[in-house]
């Protein structure tokens, strides 16, 4: 059995985290209470029924993804398990079967180690969320207390309109209004800045995991070619195997790839149906290739297009 090869020896770093260096690990990642244990029940239940009212919703959203990130801990545990049982089983089969299962195995591992680093960078979505409901919070208090001496002043001015207190309640009004403007101001802008911050956070990193995931399946697959499945008939000897190079070459050219990707060589971009202004959705890499495809004469505009082009050559040959 050739079994020294694995994804799992240490390496240098890879072209993506010299790039973006990994976060700390997910602060998700307490053994204290175990995975998808009580405490996820207890926090989903009591979420947003304390603290401010302003921040409730968002601290529900937070505690919920906290909720998805154990979750997803838990998913990562069984892809690894699950892979080492693939080797298990594979290694009393034939010679072919058990070096392709083993490589599966080491395949099927490496997906659990992505989905872990997942995880770690979800976390910062989640902790840049957190300091928008932090905001939250302190706009509060300025909120209550110009409600407050609204309400004090209009149940005095009914009262006593003639009252001493109602132009001191007046005044600090006044400075509560222009406290409250400022705070507004801060909340608006630190929610717009955080927000693009924390989803950019998380479409980076489940960008890298979707095209690392079909990176791993393409090299899945060709592991799956090195089998062979003609049938044979009863007392026929199936030729021997003689795969094991090329299988270790298989998973030699998969780590090679997953530590050069980066989001420069994303192979996924969307196509906008609108005009939208290039820096908005792309990045200075992914411009320059489509730039250079277009002075290449190859297509890269959207196809409705094309099909309006066709039309256009289709009515000039009529005429």
């Amino acid at each position: 059995m050739n079994r020294t090869y694995s994804l799992r020896n240490s390496r240098a770093p890879s072209a993506a985290q010299l790039q973006n260096p990994p976060p700390p690990p997910s602060s998700t990642k307490s053994k204290f209470f175990g995975k998808a244990s009580i405490s996820s029940s207890f926090r989903k239940n009591t979420a947003g029924s304390f603290g401010p009212e302003l921040s409730r919703k968002l601290s529900q959203l937070i505690k919920t993804e906290k909720n998805l990130m154990r979750s997803m801990e838990l998913v990562v545990s069984e892809r690894k398990h699950a892979a080492t049982q693939l080797s298990e089983w594979g290694y009393g089969n034939d010679e072919d079967v058990s070096d392709v299962t083993d490589k599966l195995g080491v395949l099927l591992f490496e997906l659990g180690e992505l989905q872990d680093q997942f995880i770690d960078k979800y976390d910062q979505y989640r902790i840049t969320i957190k300091s928008i409901r932090d905001i939250e919070s302190s706009v509060q208090p300025s909120r209550d207390r110009k409600e407050k001496l609204a309400g004090q002043i209009a149940a005095l001015k009914y009262k006593d309109p003639t009252s001493a207190k109602l132009p001191v309640l007046e005044q600090e009004l006044v400075r509560a209004e222009a406290e409250s403007l400022v705070a507004e101001a801060q909340l608006s802008n630190i929610t717009r800045e955080k927000l693009k911050a924390s989803f950019n956070y998380q479409f980076d990193s489940i960008r890298e995991l979707s095209e690392k995931f079909a990176l791993i399946a393409g090299y899945g697959k060709a592991l799956l070619e090195l089998l062979d499945d003609s049938p044979v008939t009863p007392g026929e000897t199936r030729p021997s195997y003689d795969g094991y190079e090329a299988s270790r070459q298989i998973i030699a050219d998969a780590e090679n790839s997953l530590e050069a990707w980066t989001l420069d060589v994303a192979a996924i971009i969307p196509t906008l149906s609108f005009h939208q202004t290039s820096h908005d959705v792309y990045g200075e890499g992914e411009l320059e290739e489509e730039e250079e495809e277009e002075e290449a004469g190859e297509w890269v505009h959207d196809p409705k297009d094309h099909e309006e082009e066709e039309e256009e050559e289709e009515e000039e040959e009529e005429e």
